[in-house]
């Protein structure tokens, strides 16, 4: 039986001690080599450690490791015995903020580590903030250094109380509260991450692995309706050990719900009907597709299809939402602000259009969530996260991003340096 698969992110200021707790997360559940755990000692003496620095295993670029910070979304994959796991390690410093919203997209948990001598801090709320908006279902902070507070059950109390605060404030523009997991951790030591610490005996929840090897893993994407956008259509001359020795295929990804022969299909916006007459993928034949297989479908009738169309189910009852102007939470990616005189692409599953800004409705104080006017001065600068109103140039088979997040998010692009300068979520579709 294959285990199932969690996706989870990282995020926290600088030197609250990610790169830590994800290589103690590793060691301690032997996930490092050997000669891994060689080179890191040698490493560690090179710097003048005495002890391994777990941190050197996801500090890889040389860069970063001489400054001693983490500037780049790192993935990190390891397992256990219940599961396997996609770690998306997002950096501290504030200019990379955006790295975690392009980075923790498809995360299903986020762990925003606090420095338990510091406390909440301006990143905490920022981190937070976006794992909210991103729809993440299953929130941890781990306090971390607990060591150097002695492990004084006092001060993660305070903590916890004013993070449940901050985020019950939060949940008024969010709607349902995530899933909130408090947990005190020295990731240097090891207390709370995958053994349980014999210093803080006055905590009597989950260790850190436990948690996560528990997390409901999401399943709404095969429950959802199926989305299936057209990659590229396949013309192959002969195919070998098949009777079919010449067919018009139509490739892709299938996004979520699920794909059989003999269904009843609508090929958007154009809106062709047609049945789906075989699916065939590298492994062979299917009678039956899910989401998250790259598949190619067959269709009985030869109608005109290409590349940014989107297949659904007649009978599915959760129909997309087809248009030309959307609202949408932006995060602005680019060191150049948005101007609406620049001409953008927007990239939605496999379409690309031009688009045009139409309004920016308002911004977001990432500090106190205060909603401001829109800066017509500055419009959007780098990690500023604003709403905006878009018309596009050919209409879009999409969702909302609440209902559904890969239907529901987008990026756009620099027409004239195609450049990504901005990632966005859907709101309202017309």
């Amino acid at each position: 039986m294959s285990q199932d698969l969690l996706c989870f992110s990282t995020a926290g200021s600088v030197d609250d001690g990610k790169s830590t707790l994800i290589g103690r997360l590793l060691y301690d559940t032997g996930n490092i080599l050997e000669d891994q755990y060689q080179a890191l000692a040698e490493a560690s003496g090179r710097r003048g450690k005495t002890e391994v620095d777990l941190a050197l295993l996801t500090d890889g670029l040389q860069a970063e490791r001489e400054q001693g910070i983490t500037i780049d979304v790192a993935y990190r994959y390891f397992s256990t015995e219940k599961r396997k796991f996609i770690i998306v390690d997002s950096p501290g410093h504030e200019q990379y903020t955006r790295n975690m919203v392009t980075g923790a997209t498809h995360a299903q948990a986020a762990i925003i580590l606090v420095d338990a001598r510091l406390g909440i801090q301006k990143q905490t709320r920022r981190h937070s903030y976006i794992a909210r908006m991103l729809g993440i279902p299953h929130l941890i902070f781990a306090i971390n250094k607990m060591d150097l507070i002695q492990y004084d059950q006092a001060v993660f109390n305070d903590i916890k109380e004013e993070l449940i605060a901050w985020v019950n404030q939060r949940d008024d523009h969010f709607g349902e509260p995530a899933d909130i997991q408090f947990i005190p951790v020295s990731a240097l030591n090891g207390d709370n991450i995958v053994h349980r610490s014999t210093h803080m005996n006055w905590y009597k929840g989950d260790t850190l692995l436990e948690y996560l090897q528990k997390v409901p893993v999401a399943t709404e994407l095969r429950q959802f309706s199926a989305r299936f956008p057209i990659q590229g259509v396949s013309r192959p001359s002969a195919h070998d050990g098949d009777d079919l020795h010449d067919f018009r295929g139509y490739t892709g990804l299938l996004e979520t719900g699920a794909l059989r022969v003999g269904d009843k299909v609508n090929v958007l916006p154009a809106g062709h009907t047609s049945v789906i007459d075989r699916i065939y993928t590298l492994d062979g034949w299917l009678d039956e597709a899910h989401a998250g297989e790259s598949i190619t479908v067959l269709l009985k009738d030869d109608i005109d299809i290409s590349r940014g169309d989107t297949l659904v189910r007649v009978e599915d009852t959760q129909a997309p939402q087809l248009g030309k102007l959307i609202t949408a939470d932006i995060c602005w990616l680019s060191d150049r602000a948005l101007d609406p005189r620049r001409k953008y692409l927007l990239k939605h599953t496999t379409r690309t259009t031009k688009v045009m800004i139409d309004e920016l409705i308002n911004t977001v104080d990432i500090h106190t969530l205060e909603t401001l006017g829109a800066k017509t001065e500055t419009l959007l600068n780098g990690n500023d996260i604003g709403r905006v109103r878009l018309k596009l140039q050919q209409p879009i088979v999409a969702d909302r991003y609440a209902e559904c997040r890969p239907t529901g998010s987008f990026i756009l692009i620099d027409e004239s340096t195609l450049n990504t300068v901005g990632a966005g979520l859907i709101r309202e579709i017309q």
